[in-house]
């Protein structure tokens, strides 16, 4: 049994991360009641080459389990792009995506409570992530995507043995559809938004980031749809300036699709809950969340930290993918929309030297 407590968001109410609930009793979602020690390179696992190296600072049930898990995920690589910026390889991990930080955490979790049966739903790559780690753990799992989901991360899903199921109507539904299993099964929802553990792996990329080059660079561009990563690197970066190990928050530009908003526009709004849209069909399906669960965490930091918020433009997408193809990366559409972004965040603010872009999908994952 873990000795890890969730705490809810919402009331403030404490259970033992052993629940197999996805939420608290009152509707609110979970966070993990940890505190990691102060940023130390001593304790950092240089005898492991995966992001398990970065384990002291990250909420773990015990020290044995994620050894029957990992793939290796993370220690990806950071290279130059221009003289303005650094690519951090992302999708050159097991599963060819950066959902694999979290996926590796999460159900390294769930072998640790002893799941045998979980569901989650996904645009793609998460979907995929943990579906090949549940295929590790020996975990029986499920995966609800949106139709238009890119066939060639379907064929992926289905290769590690889980069953999927294509949801007609769009991301958020999909999520839905997926809640009502879990309502009504009680099955374990192994869901990367609503399930905090998966954060945990997240913000080791922001820790190798660190290690890697010695500082952090002076802009951060993070692709928010849920907010998986955006959430894990502000918490890792919240937890090196409070251990003094960097001396100011970077620039961290955070960025949605021009067709998919909500917490674009909330900000422009200056409002502290995501805006109700209408989702469009976009390219960017990877961040087509009409309503992130965790919005108003996620504006919380924004605001927290004068996080700035922009788009990428629909049809610059296309464009941005063929210039990064040009100088040999093949990324999928969603990752090329990060690179967008940051050339219209350009166009708003100027030139934007030493920035840091994931590149968070392979584009031998996206249909072409």
């Amino acid at each position: 049994m873990s000795n890890l407590q969730y705490v809810c968001t919402r009331c403030g109410k404490k259970v033992s991360v052993d629940t197999h609930e996805p939420r608290c009793e009152c509707g609110g979602l979970f966070e993990i009641d940890f505190k990691a020690p102060a940023w130390d390179e001593k304790l950092i696992d240089k005898n492991e080459w995966s992001q398990f190296r970065y384990r002291a600072f990250m909420a773990m049930d015990d020290d044995t389990t994620w050894r029957s898990v990992t793939m290796g995920e993370g220690m990806t690589p950071i290279i130059p792009f221009d003289k303005n910026v650094m690519f951090k390889m992302d999708y050159t991990m097991p599963t060819l995506s950066f959902k694999d930080r979290g996926a590796a955490t999460l159900v390294s979790h769930c072998k640790a409570i002893g799941v045998k049966r979980c569901v989650q739903d996904s645009s793609g790559n998460a979907g995929n992530s943990v579906a090949a780690y549940s295929a590790r753990a020996g975990i029986e799992c499920e995966i609800f995507v949106p139709e238009g989901t890119s066939p060639k991360k379907i064929t992926m899903i289905e290769s590690h043995g889980a069953k999927v199921h294509v949801v007609p109507g769009t991301r958020d539904h999909c999520a839905d559809v997926c809640r009502a299993k879990v309502r009504d099964e009680g099955v374990f929802y192994a869901n990367h938004v609503f399930n905090p553990f998966f954060y945990e792996g997240m913000k080791a990329y922001i820790y190798e980031t660190f290690e890697q080059l010695h500082r952090i660079p002076a802009n951060i561009v993070v692709p928010v749809g849920n907010g998986t990563l955006f959430i894990g690197v502000v918490k890792a970066l919240e937890h090196l300036l409070e251990s003094g190990a960097i001396e100011s928050f970077p620039n961290i530009i955070a960025l949605q699709s021009e067709l998919v908003d909500p917490l674009y526009l909330a900000k422009m709004q200056g409002l502290r809950h995501p805006v109700k849209i209408d989702v469009k069909p976009t390219i960017a399906e990877g961040i087509a969340i009409g309503e992130p669960m965790r919005g108003e965490e996620i504006l919380d930091m924004i605001y927290r930290h004068d996080i700035k918020v922009v788009t990428a433009p629909e049809d610059k997408i296309l464009q941005a993918r063929h210039e990064i193809a040009k100088r040999g990366i093949y990324c999928e559409h969603t990752t090329a929309a990060n690179y967008a972004a940051y050339l219209h965040y350009c166009e708003l603010y100027g030139e934007t030297p030493d920035t840091l872009i994931t590149m968070c999908g392979a584009g031998i994952k996206s249909d072409h």
